[in-house]
């Protein structure tokens, strides 16, 4: 009789807050330590918070975040199974809850999850957070690749098609924010020195 695999112990939401400031996420109940970001990286979720934000505030769409936001995915503060901090997000006005303590992590999904990849980032994490997003509602997933200049670009509305976009290629925006042009050089523009 072969043995049920163990199933590791879920964090509470106090026990993820005692750990202060750490770069963490929770990825299918394992506490995963985040990559350091480096320049280069924050360079580029700058480039698409300040593209965004001012066209979401402007419209009053919602709101935009730069890294650091925490979502709990909708999982339970007595065991996390996720917990996702993406590099850059947006959650339409519509679908923002109330919270008893906004000190706290945002308890659901963005709409939007931006993920800039970092060389220590793990790639069966990636697709994991990936799937979950989806998975859990979030309307669509940006991942950068800094190195290829690349965008992949996951909707749910037409999953698992992955839309990818190089060069001056504007992205789909249509849904998310209509009238709105980016595009990867501009997501890239950052000075050559930092993408070495």
């Amino acid at each position: 009789m072969l043995d049920a695999p163990v199933q590791p112990k879920l964090l509470t939401l106090e026990e993820l807050l005692a750990l202060g400031d750490a770069r963490l996420e929770i990825i299918d109940g394992r506490l995963v330590k985040m990559s350091a970001a480096g320049f280069a990286h924050h360079l580029i979720g700058g480039n698409i918070f300040r593209a965004l934000d001012p066209y979401v505030m402007q419209r009053q769409l919602g709101l935009v975040f730069f890294d650091g936001m925490t979502y709990l995915m909708f999982s339970e503060a007595a065991g996390l199974k996720d917990s996702f901090v993406p590099d850059v997000s947006f959650i339409r006005a519509a679908h923002i809850v109330s919270m008893p303590d906004p000190n706290k992590p945002y308890p659901g999904i963005p709409d939007l999850a931006v993920e800039v990849i970092s060389p220590g980032d793990d790639a069966d994490d990636v697709q994991t957070k990936i799937r979950t997003y989806l998975e859990k509602g979030v309307e669509q997933v940006w991942i950068m690749y800094p190195t290829t200049r690349e965008v992949h670009q996951y909707r749910r509305d037409n999953n698992p098609e992955i839309r990818i976009y190089r060069g001056a290629q504007p992205l789909d925006l249509a849904d998310l924010f209509p009238g709105l042009e980016l595009t990867t050089d501009q997501i890239f523009a950052v000075p050559p020195w930092a993408m070495k």
